[in-house]
């Protein structure tokens, strides 16, 4: 869920074109993208929850006050990645294993800051053992005041977090201004009223009725994601047809007899029957199972 409060709210500069209506500021990139930018959240979450994708996110910038480290950090996390085992790189042993800790909430001046929002962090054992496979002396380039900026100065780390809960309740309103919030699928609509209201049905991103939704079982055992299998079969099937159809008035055209037996077109014509077939059965429905599916969108052709 963290992963995708980022990607919608796109504050370490992903696209808006490619997964929202963020708020990045280069929301001039909308006109290569005429499609709601629900869509894309949505492809994106079933991309990553059918593929079980880990995603690990640097931000180049400030680390608190006294620290800034531009685009160093996009040039040393590929050297740093490129050195884990296979095990290594996936969250759940990072997190078994000490090298990434859950950031929680706390109280700070009489207020609820919501610093889980960040999600997981890399801990002192990460930089020791995965950077010292870099440098001779880790700590020397991540010490305990980057690794936890909250060290450096509470205040601004508190304004720092206010201002990302802030943004996140900005991009997530104009999925509700423009309507595309009922077009969400169940786990992302759970997920932009948790960003805007900061609860959705009296569950909050804690909840595990809501994280059990950004699971690959839930998603391939719920009813919004077969109708994404639906969806995805009825439009290979009214493909299919229109393939068989052309080809069918091709071969009728007599003036063509020869070129279409030049281009063997009953060859292709029998060809396409037999795949149409094929994505009219049961059993091509149950072979999408694990695959992207289509975005259910039939009530907007006219």
């Amino acid at each position: 869920p963290e992963l995708f409060m980022e990607y919608t709210a796109s504050i370490t500069g992903k696209s808006p074109s490619t997964t929202g209506a963020g708020s990045e500021g280069a929301l001039t990139k909308a006109p290569f993208n005429a499609l709601p930018p629900i869509y894309d959240l949505n492809n994106a979450l079933v991309s990553y929850l059918v593929t079980e994708q880990p995603a690990f996110i640097t931000s180049a910038g400030y680390v608190g006050p006294k620290y800034r480290v531009d685009h160093d950090i996009s040039l040393l996390v590929p050297e740093i990645w490129c050195r884990l085992k296979p095990e290594e790189t996936d969250p759940k042993w990072m997190l078994e294993h000490g090298y990434l800790e859950k950031v929680e909430d706390f109280e700070h001046k009489g207020e609820i800051v919501l610093a889980s929002r960040i999600g997981y962090r890399i801990t002192g054992k990460f930089a020791r053992i995965f950077f010292g496979r870099v440098f001779n002396n880790p700590t020397s380039v991540l010490d305990e005041a980057m690794l936890k900026p909250e060290l450096q100065c509470m205040d601004t780390f508190v304004e720092g977090m206010n201002t990302i809960v802030a943004a996140h309740k900005q991009s997530a309103e104009h999925y509700f201004a423009d309507g595309s919030i009922e077009d969400a699928c169940p786990p992302l609509k759970a997920l932009l009223h948790i960003m805007k209201d900061g609860q959705f049905e009296g569950e909050g991103l804690d909840s595990l009725k809501v994280r059990d939704l950004f699971t690959r079982e839930s998603m391939l055992a719920s009813d919004w994601y077969a109708e994404r299998l639906q969806s995805q079969q009825t439009h290979d099937i009214a493909m299919w047809k229109t393939h068989v159809q052309y080809l069918e008035n091709y071969l009728q055209r007599q003036t063509h007899s020869g070129v279409a037996k030049r281009l063997d077109i009953e060859s292709r014509l029998t060809a396409s029957k037999e795949t149409l077939d094929t994505v009219s059965s049961k059993k091509y429905l149950k072979a999408l199972v694990g695959t992207l599916g289509r975005q259910p969108i039939q009530e907007y052709v006219k």
